[in-house]
């Protein structure tokens, strides 16, 4: 079952009041939606944007019921557009939620688990870029840039070695495959620490396959620019590369008068909900208010 990070910090500092506007940018399985759209009952609505079309269609029937949701189909990145498309306004908090789906993660089938035999796809889209492509076709040299740049991954240079021999004599087409070539790269001690040797690698490919740092450069002006004076914005990431984004923007903006922050320092998970929802521990919630 999917549980929403964050969710009783979330509704705490968006403070949602009936008659009030909403956007959740990532809807995903609506944990965070639908218990905003209950409290802005009767007249305020939420706008959930989905980049996952599968995703959409897993809601649809949850979200069906509660008539105040609209839900449309697209990428956050063009985010003043799909306002401009459903005339939503006025904007009094949007929020971010940018982790994976359970659904995505165990059922998607897309290779987003290094748990599953999957093929390598790791896109939300059903067209377009795959994890696949990049591990058999992209150079060496930019295959190692986007292990250390996104996923941090010390010994890219060794895994991109391996990737290089492996594919010379045959394609790299799952995730099983990907997991192999990384635990024969990395040494012993590298498999016994808390997360998955093959985290980092995973993270790497998700980010490239999808653009996901410049798409949440790109958003997060916007819904800044959209959100009504003393409107909330609250994101919740879940690694240091899309935290440091959120936190830049914010200081930006603050020390130009255009937000206030509200989260000196990021909420994190209590330890209760951690035991509670494992995945939810590397989550951190930043909160600003437009001035």
């Amino acid at each position: 079952m999917h549980q929403s990070v964050l969710l009783k910090e979330v509704l705490e500092y968006l403070n949602p009041q009936p008659g009030q506007n909403f956007i959740d940018c990532t809807i995903g399985l609506a944990g965070h939606a639908l218990p905003i759209a209950q409290k802005i009952l009767p007249y305020g609505k939420i706008l959930g944007i989905e980049l996952d079309k599968q995703v959409l269609k897993k809601i649809g029937p949850a979200v069906a019921q509660q008539e105040n949701i609209i839900l449309k189909q697209g990428n956050f990145a063009h985010l003043e557009k799909i306002v401009e498309q459903v005339n939503f306004r006025p904007i009094n908090g949007i929020l971010f939620d940018l982790g994976m789906s359970s659904w995505q993660i165990e059922e998607s089938g897309r290779g987003f688990s290094f748990q599953k035999e999957e093929p390598l796809l790791m896109s939300y889209q059903e067209k377009g870029l795959t994890a696949e492509e990049i591990i058999n076709q992209w150079p060496e040299e930019d295959l190692a840039k986007i292990l250390k740049e996104y996923g941090q991954e010390r010994y890219a240079r060794q895994i991109v070695k391996r990737i290089e021999q492996i594919r010379q004599t045959q394609p790299i087409k799952t995730t099983k495959q990907l997991v192999e070539i990384v635990a024969w790269a990395t040494p012993a001690r590298y498999h016994h620490q808390r997360i998955h040797w093959a985290t980092r690698t995973f993270q790497a490919l998700r980010i490239a396959v999808n653009d996901e740092l410049n798409n949440l450069s790109k958003a997060l002006p916007q819904a800044k620019d959209l959100l009504e004076k003393n409107g909330s914005l609250a994101i919740i990431s879940f690694h240091s590369l899309e935290d440091r984004i959120v936190k830049n923007f914010f200081r930006e903006a603050a020390q130009k008068g255009y937000l206030k922050i509200l989260t000196k320092k990021p909420i994190s998970p209590s330890q209760e909900e951690i035991t509670f929802n494992p995945r939810s521990r590397s989550a951190k919630l930043r909160v600003a208010l437009k001035q």
